[in-house]
């Protein structure tokens, strides 16, 4: 799936697909080719997806996948939309030479006791 279009959208012509083909694909494969195929943005719920533990269902899957999409729309609208960074930013301090203080523990001659 890419991000261009709607998941919505490409699970429909994934079914027009097969019905057009004739194709018979048991649902427990078509549920694991959809949730494998779920866009990159997507990988936190296709993570939470793979480990469900009961067995899920075509239709259960496509109402899933539209409150998902309908959640991503919203937060898209009102901003709230967080894109993972993909890079890490690391800032250097104009210090560059870091002077420790050494601690001498050794006892002078005079205080022994």
């Amino acid at each position: 799936m890419v991000d261009l279009k709607t998941v919505m959208n490409q699970v429909q012509e994934f079914q027009m697909i097969l019905q057009v083909e004739g194709m018979k694909l048991s649902k427990s494969f078509q549920v694991a080719a959809m949730i494998k195929k779920l866009p990159p943005l997507w990988k936190d719920f296709k993570n939470y997806l793979k480990h469900k533990q009961k067995k899920m269902g075509l239709e259960y899957l496509i109402v899933r996948l539209m409150i998902e999409e309908n959640n991503r729309l919203s937060e898209m609208k009102s901003g709230k939309l967080q894109i993972e960074a993909k890079a890490n930013l690391m800032e250097q301090n104009g210090n560059t030479s870091i002077k420790t203080k050494r601690v001498d523990y050794k006892l002078k001659k005079g205080r022994a006791k």
